[in-house]
């Protein structure tokens, strides 16, 4: 999605225009969420950049795209461009997380090995 949304209108207003967007922005996240994942990948990661216009828009995290559009609002900006890409992610385990899972089910042996009264009857 790369779109500039409008926050004026002459019927509506600016509150309502607020929400309206945050929804539609919310509804297209879930729709990409429920595509179907290519092999190999685990979920679904999205590019996002906010700004006044598509030349100044940063990078964002996609959990805060509400709070830009809030900050919009506050800012008494007429318009923003918002732009949404998602792209497909797989999870990445650290050998050093495996460490930790491989100490804890040592640690786990011995515990049981202390206190025997642990061990399933």
């Amino acid at each position: 999605m790369k779109k500039t949304f409008s926050l004026t209108h002459e019927k509506i207003a600016t509150p309502r225009l607020v929400e309206a967007i945050k929804h539609e922005v919310n509804k297209y996240l879930k729709r990409e969420r429920r595509r179907a994942l290519p092999s190999g990948a685990d979920f679904w990661a999205f590019d996002c950049r906010f700004g006044a216009d598509a030349d100044n828009a940063k990078a964002v995290h996609v959990t805060e795209v509400n709070k830009h559009i809030s900050q919009a609002e506050t800012d008494g900006l007429a318009s923003f461009y918002l732009e949404v890409i998602a792209r497909p992610e797989a999870r990445h385990f650290e050998e050093r997380e495996m460490e930790e899972v491989e100490d804890e089910l040592t640690d786990e042996a011995l515990m049981d090995d202390v206190y025997p009264e642990n061990e399933p009857k």
